[in-house]
């Protein structure tokens, strides 16, 4: 069985550890026009299109994703303690093994530097993975990672949303598309715990609650009508790629023209 070396550092809760996990999105001063003069200010042009600061973040921050959840996926794989944490540590190097080679390509072609080694943060989480054992290490093994994947997931949505470059649009795409595979594949655990996690949003938060009202007990509301287009219309497009419970990430490999990869 194989041990990722460091000393344990144990955690009391989830939501200690994973207060600054927090992708950091390109955020806008409230005066008009600051929002703008920032990004300009951070923005180099490419061959694909303008590459902001949050841009180069995402593929930092894709890269370093792997550097730290390659390791923990290969030692849930040989720990194994049960058959849904091995699947979702064969998820994790599947994943990120692709990954690495698409953002290792696109960091060439933009000139953007990358790091090699996990971050100090990162290396905790490994040390605390590695020092735990039973049913502890399948909790910091769920949790950690699950809590990672929740705080990326919609930020790499706001830089794929306003990114114009093209290269980094299509690493959100895949990255979105994996993250979503490792979120679904944690959860299957059975270790996930939703209400840490729904509890650090929810202290995290300066908003009050907004939406309908809460449901009355015992008073039926009426079924909703269907929405649909009318008439027949000749859709061929299917709503969902996969089963329900997984996600397609099979894709083509990357294009290497450049031989990036060796």
């Amino acid at each position: 069985m194989r041990r990722i070396n460091g000393t344990a550092v144990l955690i009391t809760a989830i939501v200690a550890t994973t207060g600054a996990l927090a992708f950091p999105v390109w955020s806008y001063s409230d005066r008009a026009g600051t929002g703008q003069a920032n990004v300009a200010a951070g923005t180099v042009n490419t061959e694909w299109g303008p590459l902001t600061a949050a841009d180069r973040d995402l593929i930092v921050r894709v890269r370093l994703a792997g550097l730290w959840e390659l390791p923990a996926g290969q030692q849930a794989i040989e720990r194994a303690p049960t058959q849904a944490i091995k699947e979702a540590g064969d998820h994790l190097i599947v994943g990120h093994t692709d990954l690495d080679k698409r953002v290792r390509i696109i960091a060439a072609q933009l000139n953007v530097a990358l790091p090699n080694v996990p971050n100090e943060q990162q290396q905790g989480w490994l040390r605390e993975m590695s020092a735990a054992t039973g049913a502890d290490y399948e909790y910091k093994f769920a949790n950690l990672l699950r809590a990672a994947h929740g705080k990326i997931f919609p930020a790499i949505g706001a830089v794929r949303n306003t990114t114009r470059n093209t290269l980094v649009r299509q690493l959100a795409s895949d990255a979105n598309q994996t993250v979503l595979d490792h979120i679904t594949m944690l959860e299957k655990t059975g270790r996930v715990d939703f209400d840490a996690i729904a509890n650090e949003i929810a202290n995290a938060s300066t908003a009050s609650p907004t939406g309908p009202a809460a449901p009355a007990p015992g008073v039926p509301v009426p079924s909703a009508p269907a929405a649909e287009a009318s008439g027949d219309i000749g859709a061929t497009s299917r709503p969902s790629p996969a089963a329900p419970g997984t996600v397609n990430t099979g894709r083509p490999d990357p294009v290497d023209s450049n031989g990036i990869l060796g």
